[in-house]
């Protein structure tokens, strides 16, 4: 027989227990493995918002509870502008709108002379007017989603909007999304002057990172965002969202690890004779204490395995939500699997390293003693 025959073989005579070990493992897996994928498109998600327009890089409030709230008054808008560098700076505000079957609705609040400053292209119709409290343009994701088209009426918050032209910013979200003139928006949400980020373009040939920290020291209540590793410095949801990932992370290995040891140290008190027969037929401990990892890996293994295909299952379903709608896109990339082979790793390292060692140490005298 096969060493691995005989890891099978092991594992076979002790099925319910094993099964239920597997089982813990891949329920920690799925978990895990769920909450890492929600917490990367949640990321992904609010980055988007953050990237929508043609800039270098976005300013927005500091450390607040969610980008939505950051709020950036006329005077630093217009300090930005100042900084030596800048070649150009739009604030825009950023709303949610409320839409049947769309959590996600953005109302993006531009000014109407900077449209092609933002990066906005349109594609049909013509812009809103600049003046307009009744116009908007859609995004032409949102313009196939919702069937309308120029010259409509749209219904955002109660109020009807007529729909002056479609556009494009290459931008998912701010495609599946409206644009109104930023006074307007100001006007309905109650934020006169204010917007909600100030999205920057460099002058050609200018150093991006040092002009991101001078904006930072002479403004220290605003932060400068880049790329998705510094979004928590302008939203703390992800933050938090992050943290409850790892902390996932390590319960998993924690509680799998003891239970794939609580279930080697039964195997190992139960063969403790097979362990002395092996021994005393020439087994080196180095060879012994392989067959307890690799039982103990053979589980986690099995385990992690069952919890991948769970946590698919799981996040389809999550995605299908009506409140996750729209927001959660889920990527299936390689981290994800690289993850459940190291959580697999883990718990049986810290599952079978005891076991493995007693069983490695054990003398063939002791072990009849023993029986």
């Amino acid at each position: 027989m096969s060493f691995l025959g005989l890891m099978l073989r092991n594992l076979r005579a002790r099925r319910v227990r094993v099964g239920l070990s597997g089982v813990a493992v891949a329920v920690g897996v799925m978990t895990v493995v769920t909450i890492g994928i929600v917490t990367s498109s949640l990321r992904s998600t609010a980055v988007s918002i953050l990237s929508t327009g043609n800039a270098d890089f976005t300013v927005a409030q500091r450390n607040v509870s969610d980008i939505l709230y950051s709020n950036v008054d006329p005077a630093k808008v217009a300090r930005i502008k100042s900084f030596p560098g800048v070649k150009n700076a739009v604030g825009v505000l950023v709303a949610v709108a409320k839409i049947p079957g769309a959590p996600l609705f953005l109302e993006l609040g531009v000014p109407p002379d900077q449209l092609d400053k933002f990066g906005v292209l349109v594609t049909a119709g013509r812009p809103f007017a600049p003046s307009s409290t009744t116009e908007i343009m859609l995004g032409w994701r949102a313009s196939e989603t919702l069937q309308k088209n120029v010259g409509d009426a749209v219904t955002l918050n109660d109020t009807t909007y007529q729909v002056a032209g479609i556009f494009s910013t290459g931008q998912v979200y701010a495609d599946s999304g409206a644009m109104l003139p930023l006074s307007t928006l100001q006007s309905s949400e109650n934020k006169p002057g204010d917007v909600t980020l100030v999205v920057v373009q460099t002058v050609d040939g200018v150093s991006i990172d040092p002009l991101r920290k001078q904006i930072e020291a002479a403004l220290p209540s605003l932060a400068t965002v880049r790329t998705q590793s510094e979004f928590g410095n302008v939203d703390r949801n992800l933050v938090l969202i992050s943290a409850a990932d790892r902390g996932a992370t390590i319960m998993a290995l924690l509680i799998g690890g003891v239970i794939v040891l609580n279930t080697m140290l039964l195997s190992f008190f139960e063969r403790t004779r097979e362990f002395g027969v092996l021994r005393a037929l020439g087994w080196s401990r180095r060879r012994l204490f392989s067959l307890v990892v690799g039982e103990a890996a053979l589980i986690s293994i099995i385990g992690a395995a069952v919890g991948v295909g769970l946590s698919f299952l799981a996040t389809e379903i999550l995605k299908h939500l009506s409140s996750l709608r729209g927001i959660l896109h889920p990527e299936y990339s390689p981290g994800i699997f690289a993850r459940a082979l190291v959580i697999a790793a883990g718990v049986a390292l810290i599952g079978a390293l005891y076991p493995a060692s007693r069983a490695a140490l054990l003398s063939p005298q002791d072990a009849i003693r023993r029986e």
